[in-house]
């Protein structure tokens, strides 16, 4: 983020008005505070006409960004707006590689749906009549395995032919694989007719689930009517959707497998799936009744993937918290996963659940416990990867803490793509820490925590039988503090959108200053 020189000053501009700004002096990045539609803040300039500047939420920048963006087709309104507040956000020192970047990469405004259902509660035609309104493109299992210049579909196949069926694994590769190309990036895609299993459900990361429900006496009796055009792909009902032309009549065929034992066979196999796939997508999810006029099903389903479904914070939030032991890491880590909803990650903790779990990394890990020795690197960086690689926190975000404590470590983390999107660091004076830990005690009764300042025992034989933690001993605690500032300039070095916080405060005074770090943009550091 290029820094504002001394005599860089920040402009105010109304967003009422639309007149050109003076151009700032040559190389400077001047920025306008103005509200947007979506509440942001600190919107930039881009070049206009005769000397002058636009700001970046007026008409000219729009049309800037659209000229920048002419070879993409694709571009609208909405993904426009979208844009805006991503260059916003990040203020990239090349603007046109970060869009190219970000339209190739992070398109969140293209919808891509899965439509999941039982069999004849109408999938594939919602999933056909949202591609043509959409001008999107419709996955099924037939044309996955057909394409002809995929080695993978070529492999699915061979496998078909053999056994009418594609392993599960291979079919989530063969999605993957298809929605990473240009088609299914800059517009959107719909998945229909693919049983996935909940073992594989969380290897796709989609953004809108629609699943169809319906009695199965009314699915089995709709099955029994279904007829397909074998030129179009179009399906038909010989009670409900019977199509008028006599050319069309007479070409339709009887799909196979639509007899009544074959359709409760599959209707108990998707019952038996579907309750263990849906909690993988609890906030993305629109359950929605497939017994009822097909265009009102349409309108349905097309409403949700066209609804925007954000947080009010302006991405996905990625927390990092930085600070010496006793700086309160764990509890605002707490306070933002209850609020947020995100996944709370500490690193020490992670590894006693590895040990305790008796997984392969656990036996690797436990040694080290029991030597009470640092376990290396690399073994943490295995377990860090697995928990920040789950769905769950792909989809919620996470707040991580207690990991990395140096540079090398902050490079592995980085390497394996794991980069926050907000670092803070907690900034406590070593008196207060000493006094937060030193004072600690446990009852060894009870089990009851206690602080002699803060929380002292309510009697005096439980004061007697307190005892202190090797750890919080003054010299543990100096020990550790100088170890963390040994290696905390480093880390600022490396993370320098770094926000600093006075943790020596209120916890909920502390906890306000990150939450409006997170859903705010980064402010920019003057020199």
């Amino acid at each position: 983020m290029a820094p504002h020189g001394p005599q860089q000053a920040y402009c105010k501009y109304d967003t009422v008005h639309s007149a050109a700004v003076p151009r700032p002096p040559l190389g400077a990045t001047v920025p306008v505070f103005a509200r947007t539609s979506c509440g942001s803040r600190g919107v930039g300039l881009v070049p206009g006409r005769a000397g002058h500047w636009f700001p970046a939420h007026s008409a000219p920048c729009r049309k800037w960004i659209e000229k920048c963006l002419h070879p993409v087709p694709f571009i609208q309104t909405n993904l426009a707006a979208n844009m805006l507040e991503q260059l916003l956000i990040h203020q990239p020192k090349d603007p046109i590689l970060f869009m190219i970047s970000h339209l190739q990469q992070d398109n969140n405004n293209v919808p891509k749906i899965v439509i999941l259902g039982p069999p004849a509660s109408g999938k594939t035609t919602i999933a056909m009549w949202l591609c043509k309104h959409l001008n999107s493109n419709l996955l099924t299992v037939e044309n996955l395995i057909g394409r002809e210049f995929s080695s993978l579909a070529a492999g699915a196949r061979r496998h078909y032919q053999n056994v009418t069926k594609v392993p599960s694994t291979l079919l989530v590769r063969l999605i993957q694989e298809r929605v990473s190309e240009e088609d299914c990036i800059r517009r959107d895609y719909q998945l229909a007719r693919i049983r996935m299993f909940v073992r594989n459900a969380t290897l796709v990361s989609l953004m809108n689930n629609v699943v169809l429900s319906s009695p199965d006496t009314v699915l089995i009796e709709r099955n029994l009517g279904k007829r397909i055009d074998p030129q179009t792909g179009e399906i038909y009902h010989t009670t409900f959707d019977w199509p008028p032309e006599a050319e069309i009549q007479n070409r339709l065929v009887v799909p196979e497998g639509i007899s009544e034992l074959e359709t409760a066979r599959k209707l108990l196999e998707y019952h038996r799936n579907i309750i263990r796939i849906l909690p993988a997508y609890p906030k993305i999810l629109k359950v929605i009744s497939a017994d009822q006029p097909c265009m009102d099903v349409f309108y349905q389903a097309l409403t949700y993937a066209q609804t925007s479904h954000r947080s009010n914070a302006p991405f996905t939030p990625r927390v990092l918290l930085c600070g010496p032991v006793g700086s309160g890491k764990r509890l605002q880590a707490a306070l933002l996963a209850q609020k947020y909803g995100l996944v709370n990650v500490h690193c020490g903790q992670l590894l006693k659940e590895a040990v305790a779990d008796k997984s392969k990394v656990g036996e690797l890990i436990q040694p080290y416990f029991q030597k009470k020795m640092a376990v290396p690197d690399s073994i943490i960086m295995k377990v860090l990867d697995q928990r920040l690689s789950q769905q769950d926190s792909i989809q919620k975000g996470w707040v991580l803490h207690g990991f990395p404590r140096d540079l090398d470590q902050a490079h592995m983390l980085h390497s394996l793509g794991h980069q926050p999107s907000r670092v803070f660091f907690l900034n406590v004076p070593l008196d207060s820490i000493i006094e937060r830990l030193t004072l600690r005690r446990m009852d060894p009764v009870t089990g009851e925590r206690y602080h002699l300042m803060y929380k002292p025992p309510p009697t005096v034989e439980i004061q007697a039988r307190l005892l202190q933690h090797p750890k919080d001993t003054k010299e543990q605690v100096k020990l550790k503090m100088d170890l963390f500032y040994r290696h905390s300039s480093d880390l600022e070095e490396f993370y320098r959108q770094a926000i600093t916080i006075n943790g020596d405060q209120d916890p909920y005074t502390v906890f306000e200053y990150i939450e409006s770090g997170i859903i705010n943009p980064l402010p920019r550091k003057v020199p």
